[in-house]
């Protein structure tokens, strides 16, 4: 499903990753963890296609830098840090439906599981929102598609216990159906619900 060969990264002259060879089958829900600066984030990007790099990357034989459009239709993507977007919050949710085929409705349902009053806040601009109701939205959007992979870094750092014990039982819900890549410094977090633990180390 996913493979990497001999993957680095390197920013001005410091090796951020360093020769990472792996394969995540489909099915599979990998816990990626490691220190900060380990280059948990560096590696999600280059699954992404977001960063130039040496080796290979491919989802389902696809390249995420050239076929960027057709591989980024099949993940689910939650980020370490909102995106400063300015767009109000029903507009977004209605583009990023748009964006996959899928139903509005269920990333309102989504996000109004995890405890998002979403309601009152569909006309505002989502980069005004708290940290937590922001991490909400985003991971309601993520959901809210059939991805065949859903990769997700530190996901839960927002979130406040009970949204944080909602997210992991839909995310236990999926567990069949998705490959899923859950990057965290905390393995207790993510220990029940992933399959196998791939630890990053100085790249």
């Amino acid at each position: 499903m996913i493979r990497f060969h001999n993957v680095a990264k390197t920013f001005r002259r410091a090796r951020v990753l360093d020769g990472i060879d792996l394969e995540i089958n489909l099915g599979e829900r990998v816990a990626l963890i490691g220190s900060n600066g380990a280059g948990k984030t560096t590696l999600i990007r280059c699954l992404l296609g977001e960063y130039t790099h040496d080796g290979s990357v491919t989802i389902e034989g696809q390249s995420p830098r050239s076929e960027r459009t057709a591989v980024l239709g099949k993940i689910g993507f939650v980020p370490q840090l909102p995106p400063p977007l300015r767009m109000p919050v029903g507009q977004l949710i209605h583009f990023s439906a748009s964006l996959c085929g899928s139903d509005p409705q269920r990333i309102l349902d989504l996000a109004k599981r995890l405890g998002l009053d979403v309601d009152g806040v569909m006309s505002r601009q989502f980069v005004r929102l708290s940290g937590g109701m922001k991490q909400k939205l985003l991971i309601a959007i993520a959901l809210g598609r059939d991805a065949k992979v859903l990769v997700l870094d530190e996901p839960a750092a927002n979130l406040d216990p009970e949204a944080r014990k909602i997210f992991f039982e839909l995310l236990a819900e999926r567990q069949h159906e998705s490959t899923m890549i859950i990057s965290s410094h905390r393995l207790n977090e993510v220990a029940t619900l992933v399959n196998r633990v791939v630890e990053l180390d100085m790249g």
